[in-house]
């Protein structure tokens, strides 16, 4: 498992918010298996310290002041590949999401509703898996029932855009406020293996969501 006593996962923090930049740092230095080595309060000033730094994990806010948190996601899928990210944000826009997604992101965290482990959601991407707060995951199912039940008759989707039952029974659990060492012993698996199957549903949800953006615009090129 990455993120050990004397070999602590390495975090750079990019939020506008002294406030919540304040909480986050207190939440990972507290915790021995994290470690908080950089920050920044504006797109520029990350920008700059980013390229100073060694670090495992990137957490971003999306609006950063002078800039959008989505340019950072950039930078660190193209200079830094082996770097992970985590999205810390106020907003659950759909667009939103999944372009962070899209950029690379495997965890999004909202700061309205998150009251979790910070360091936890840290130690959770950096053993291979993804991080999601209650509010999103049930928005994604709520998304999840609408566009399957809007599409499943005229354009069906493929199997690997599908979840499987594991995956939806997880994502219920997050939704409910079960966080991943709870889950894992509901389940009786890993939280590893648990980690495993949320960033698979990011993953399909992103496949789904293209595809069907795709087929929305054929129809329209037909209409």
């Amino acid at each position: 498992m990455v993120g050990q006593q004397g070999q602590p996962v390495r975090v750079f923090l990019a939020d506008d918010d002294c406030h919540i930049r304040r909480v986050i740092a207190q939440d990972l230095m507290s915790d021995v298996r994290t470690l908080l080595v950089g920050q920044a309060g504006s797109l520029r000033e990350a920008r700059k310290n980013i390229c100073l730094q060694e670090f495992d994990v990137l957490m971003v806010d999306l609006n950063l002041g002078d800039g959008e948190g989505m340019e950072l996601l950039d930078l660190v899928r193209e200079t830094l590949p082996q770097v992970l990210s985590i999205v810390v944000s106020v907003t659950e826009r759909d667009d939103k999401v999944f372009q962070a997604f899209d950029k690379g992101a495997v965890g999004y965290l909202l700061k309205n509703s998150w009251f979790g482990d910070y360091s936890q959601a840290v130690l959770q991407v950096a053993n291979g898996g993804a991080s999601i707060t209650p509010s999103l995951a049930k928005k994604m199912l709520s998304r999840l029932d609408k566009t399957y039940a809007t599409y499943e008759k005229s354009a069906p989707c493929q199997q690997d855009e599908k979840l499987s039952e594991r995956e939806v029974e997880i994502l219920k659990l997050i939704a409910c406020g079960y966080n991943s060492p709870e889950i894992a012993s509901h389940l009786k698996i890993s939280t590893l293996t648990v980690a495993t199957h949320v960033k698979n549903i990011y993953r399909k949800l992103q496949a789904h969501t293209r595809a069907h953006a795709v087929r929305a615009a054929t129809l329209r090129g037909i209409l």
